[in-house]
């Protein structure tokens, strides 16, 4: 009794190191990889066109080099949420990640039986180490890419070698449903659902699959069972990535789950047939090479269910806005970001973050458009229409200023390089910089309103003159945002300095001829209030200046 209960802890133990080994090394090099050239390629993302099948083609490549179909989905998620992708669009990149993720069966099943792979394993560990301990040769990323790769093929050496302890009264759990028919199958099914959702990674559980069908612990209807479900399971990133998200983010996560479930529901009708026909396609009886058929069923489902729905993107995007329905607050008066739905991917964080100031920047348009009526039209009407807008607009920008702040400083603490990191400081002052400029916006609308509501009188040649100076500081803020999140080179710099230049001319003579006046008895109420008024314009061409040194500054 001492002997078998010492045995089933042992093998236990076994069996959760060698599953650590494996999805460790799973994520060390789907993290090296996204580090190293994870970000054009998420940066994708956001210029896909509308075409389904370039949609589809993205996601199964992006899925086939970071080896994680689940770090797509989040992404997907994450970049609906913020705008930067439609839920259509998204619909063909899930379709396209689930084709993506079945190279790692592939992999597994090519290298992983027929030789001993730990004997090449250390030493690709140990070559990894190498580029990233090497500092001059600034190949960190890809050395952690080689080391992932290294320790997952040491975990599934490890793996291995417990489960051919197939005798071991430990296992004898994992055979006993397996000849129980449609009870098999249900059995197998929820077992991959409920694993892949506890480990996050159907990859890591097609490995197990292949591993146990390999050293026969698994019968092939089970280990098919299992794979399907495992698709179910892989749902699991993004729903926890779909929380606190808006209502498109939501429809993105159900077409992942719908495709999912949809696909394994018709494969379970059609389940022997389905079998047979991989049974066609790869050559040789099933129980000599077990691996290949398991890695063909899983790339041949998803393939499957990929073309079959693809027709049909529109119907289904249609059906997920009939089943979940905007919110109340779907369109929040308050500004809302949280912090969710990006884990350890830092540049879906960065991109958000983007976006976010991107939105910030129009903003700060919009209130400027707004008080530039005001001198074109300085009446009771612009006081009635603009000021209590203009009041709300920086409301909500401070809000922005607060939260973006906050999150931009969360994705700081994510696993980033060092051009990551230093443009992520840059775009923290630009945020306080375009906070900034909404408190002078306001300023300058409440000295419209003021001057408005104690009937100043302004010469009429004054107010013309500052009309172009007005245009100026508009000019300046459209090139702001039309540049906003991009690196300034030295031509685009030198036209911003140009631009601030004229306005300090400006500011200058607006100043002088207001001194002049007052200097010859105009009113000093209204002399002063205009000057104010020039200042606080002026200060919005030092802020945007000031904006185009930072983005001079990017990487």
């Amino acid at each position: 009794m001492y002997y078998i209960v010492v045995n089933i802890v042992n093998t236990i133990l076994q069996l959760l190191g060698s599953l650590g080994f494996l999805l460790y090394g799973m994520k060390l090099m789907s993290d090296g990889i996204q580090k190293s050239a994870g970000e054009k390629l998420q940066r994708a993302l956001g210029f896909m066109t509308g075409n389904r099948f370039a949609a589809m083609l993205t996601g199964l490549v992006i899925t086939m080099i970071i080896q994680s179909s689940g770090a797509t989905t989040v992404m997907v998620v994450t970049f609906v949420n913020a705008g930067l992708i439609s839920l259509t669009q998204s619909i063909g990149v899930i379709f396209g990640a689930n084709i993506g993720t079945t190279v790692t069966a592939w992999i597994v099943a090519l290298f992983g039986f027929n030789f001993n792979i730990a004997s090449f394993a250390v030493p690709i560990v140990g070559f990894g180490y190498l580029l990233t301990a090497i500092k001059k040769l600034h190949k960190e990323n890809l050395g952690e890419a080689v080391m992932g790769f290294g320790i997952l093929f040491l975990g599934l050496s490890m793996l291995s070698k417990t489960i051919t302890l197939k005798n071991s009264s430990s296992l004898l759990f994992l055979t006993q449903f397996q000849n129980s028919g449609i009870l098999a199958i249900t059995i197998g099914v929820l077992t991959g659902i409920v694993i892949t959702a506890l480990i996050h990674s159907s990859s890591a559980l097609t490995a197990i699959i292949l591993t146990m069908a390999y050293n026969k612990l698994l019968t092939w209807d089970f280990a098919c069972a299992m794979v399907l479900g495992s698709n179910i399971g892989s749902t699991i990133d993004s729903i926890l990535a779909s929380i606190g998200t808006s209502v498109n983010a939501k429809r993105t996560c159900l077409v992942h789950v719908l495709f999912n479930v949809s696909g394994v529901a018709l494969a379970l009708i059609f389940f022997h047939p389905f079998l047979a026909l991989v049974d066609w396609i790869v050559p040789g009886p099933v129980e000599s090479n077990i691996t290949f058929h398991i890695a063909m069923l899983h790339t041949l489902f998803n393939i499957t269910t990929s073309l079959l729905f693809i027709p049909f993107v529109k119907q289904i995007a249609a059906l997920t806005e009939k089943i979940i329905k905007p919110g109340t607050n779907e369109t929040p008066q308050e500004y809302h970001l949280e912090f969710t739905g990006i884990k350890e991917n830092a540049t879906a964080g960065i991109i958000r973050a983007e976006k976010e100031i991107t939105d910030m920047t129009d903003v700060v348009t919009g209130m400027f458009d707004r008080i530039q009526m005001g001198f074109s039209n300085r009446s009771q009407t612009f006081i009635d229409e603009h000021i209590g807008p203009l009041s709300q607009a920086e409301d909500y920008a401070d809000e922005m200023h607060v939260q973006l702040s906050r999150y931009i400083i969360q994705c700081e603490h994510l696993p980033v390089n060092e051009k990551q990191l230093n443009n992520l400081s840059i775009m923290l002052q630009v945020v306080d910089e375009l906070e900034l400029m909404t408190d002078d916006c306001l300023n300058i609308g409440l000295l419209l309103e003021r001057s408005i509501e104690k009937k100043m009188k302004f010469p009429q040649e004054d107010m013309d003159r500052l009309i172009p100076y007005v245009e100026l500081a508009r000019q300046f803020l459209q090139f702001i945002r039309i540049n906003i999140n991009k690196h300034l080179d030295m031509d685009k710099l030198a036209m911003a300095n140009e631009i601030e230049g004229q306005i300090d001319l400006f500011r200058k003579n607006l100043k002088k001829t207001a001194r002049k006046r007052l200097e010859s008895g105009a009113d000093v109420k209204s002399e002063l209030l205009y000057i104010d008024m020039v200042r606080q314009i002026e200060k919005i061409g030092d802020r945007a200046f000031s904006i185009s040194g930072l983005l001079s500054q990017t990487i």
